[in-house]
């Protein structure tokens, strides 16, 4: 089967032209290797996949045959993602929401300011 078919079956992205982009993109490896969309997969590899925000990585279980629904989809990978990724994932949430602010209430102050950087900071020293 197909990488970015089996990709777009077990939805880790939502169309198939999106799943074929990012391999095109080199945000998809197989076994450690950028690859074409074309690519065969086959159970027992390992699949990293580039997010913007965020690298999982994925081991296949088995091929489907069709797309399924999440909760079926689920049963056919395993998520092999370090802790440590789902941490920054977590802290990048925490910095963004910082970052917002409400409407009205005009510029952070420098001790925002400082704090912020901070946790930027932080973040980026991985």
């Amino acid at each position: 089967m197909r990488i970015d078919k089996w990709l777009w079956h077990i939805r880790a992205y939502r169309t198939r032209s999106k799943s074929a982009s990012a391999c095109r993109a080199g945000k998809v490896r197989l076994n450690g290797q950028a690859v074409k969309p074309a690519t065969p997969v086959k159970p027992g590899d390992a699949v990293e996949l580039q997010y913007p925000r965020f690298k999982r990585s994925i081991e296949v279980v088995a091929l489907l045959p069709r797309r399924v629904k999440y909760a079926k989809a689920v049963e056919y990978y395993r998520d092999i993602t370090p802790a440590k990724e789902y941490g920054r994932l977590k802290e990048q949430s925490k910095a963004q929401s910082l970052m917002q602010r409400d409407r009205g209430t005009g510029r952070p102050t420098k001790k925002d300011r400082r704090k912020l950087d901070r946790i930027l900071q932080e973040l980026g020293d991985d």
